[in-house]
């Protein structure tokens, strides 16, 4: 490794050492750094963009598909919320976290490149999905701390202690790391934190109850937003990091937010979808849904059409400027993770083992594919292949005699 970035880190490091607001520790560095100065935008993170849209007109899916292959023992605990979602390299690997605490690069032919191990050994791992920068993957795990890791190698970057626990996935922009943290208490807040070198730039500890929503940053708002589980959404202005205002539900908004043309989609326990305006937190528009939404909604501003799926089995498809459904889809199982928006379809994963890929204009299936374990992560397509990845079986949470969580790389069928 360059031992400039070792060293820039290094000094960096000795003098961070500072406690912070909270529950927030030291920060701790164990060498390297990400370049100084760091990109402007990600290469990758959640949903492809930090407003978290999670629409892809480059991509599209073929006709037909199978299975490539399958890498065990990516997911091992039993926590229903959805698993985090593998995430592509810029040449052509997928890094994909698991809920034992580690990330593991994946070359397209299934060989294991690296592993890199959080401290969040025990208990529920990682749950958000990465962030791709300045050669880093950043990633926060269920120990309350964010990493830094070399996306080469996996060595470990830096390590900040911001709180007991993360639970969603980072943003990043212009050099910070966004992300919600959660505590015991239970309380939150939401951090930004230098993406060089790990230091915490802001944070607000207003939340009353655990942020597992995944934040969405809005420059041309102005605005930073997140749910929580007190069932609030939060907002803050981007450009000085001051909150704005308060949108309240009756439950839960565990889900990630999305945002379009000055609008905040999410969906709450309330069994709602909603749309709130960004500029002063006031409803636009409602969904009502037969069972919870935990499901992070895809808008694709060119259609204007927002997918999102809900715990009832459906995926839906709604109108973004007055919530009207345009058509849903019936699967055989809850849907609590995110859909992807290709050019032609919307892949999404449901609680019966089977990921599907549907026509976005009818909401039509095309094809479906079988897994071993409940489909949660967000499908990640890239030019050739289509991977996602499972939650570990019952029978092997019961007794080790069924497959545990696994990544899987799915092909055209030819």
């Amino acid at each position: 490794m360059d031992q400039t970035r070792r060293g820039f880190l290094g000094a960096a490091g000795a003098a961070a050492t500072t406690s912070l607001a909270g529950c927030v520790g030291a920060l701790r560095t164990l060498g390297g750094a990400p370049d100084d100065p760091p990109a402007e935008t990600a290469d990758w993170q959640f949903r492809g963009n930090p407003q978290r849209r999670g629409v892809y007109p480059e991509r599209s899916v073929p006709d037909a598909v199978r299975v490539d292959w399958r890498l065990g023992d990516v997911n091992t605990g039993e926590h229903t919320a959805a698993k985090a979602s593998p995430v592509p390299t810029p040449d052509g690997d997928v890094i994909v976290p698991g809920d034992d605490g580690d990330l593991t690069r994946v070359t397209p032919g299934g060989d294991v490149v690296w592993t890199a191990s959080t401290e969040a050994t025990s208990g529920r791992g990682i749950h958000g999905t990465p962030a791709i920068a300045n050669g880093a993957v950043y990633v926060g795990a269920y120990d309350g701390a964010m990493y830094a890791v070399d996306l080469t190698d996996g060595d470990r970057y830096w390590r900040t202690q911001v709180g007991d626990a993360i639970g969603s996935s980072p943003g990043y922009l212009d050099g910070t790391v966004y992300v919600g943290v959660e505590y015991y208490d239970p309380s939150g807040a939401m951090f930004a934190l230098d993406a060089v070198t790990g230091e915490v730039e802001w944070d607000d500890q207003r939340v009353t109850n655990h942020p597992h929503s995944t934040a969405a940053i809005d420059p041309a708002a102005d605005r930073i937003v997140v749910g929580a589980n007190d069932g609030d959404l939060y907002g803050w202005s981007y450009s000085d990091r001051e909150f704005q205002w308060r949108f309240e539900t009756s439950d839960p908004i565990k889900g990630p937010v999305a945002t379009y043309d000055g609008g905040a989609v999410f969906g709450s326990w309330d069994d709602r979808i909603y749309r709130v305006a960004l500029d002063d937190g006031t409803e636009e528009w409602s969904f009502e849904a037969d069972r919870s939404v935990m499901s992070g909604p895809s808008v694709d501003p060119e259609t204007g059409t927002v997918y999102v799926g809900a715990h009832d089995s459906r995926l839906y498809a709604l109108d973004a400027d007055s919530g009207a459904e345009q058509w849903s889809f019936q699967t055989g199982g809850s849907i609590i993770g995110c859909p992807t928006v290709t050019a032609d379809h919307v892949l999404v994963g449901s609680y019966d083992e089977h990921l599907y890929a549907v026509d976005r204009e009818t909401g039509a299936e095309a094809w479906s594919v079988a897994a071993d374990g409940i489909v949660t992560s967000t499908p990640l397509v890239t030019e050739d292949a289509v991977y996602f990845a499972t939650r570990a079986t019952e029978a092997y949470l019961e007794d080790g005699s069924g497959p545990s969580g696994g990544l899987y790389r799915v092909v055209a069928d030819e």
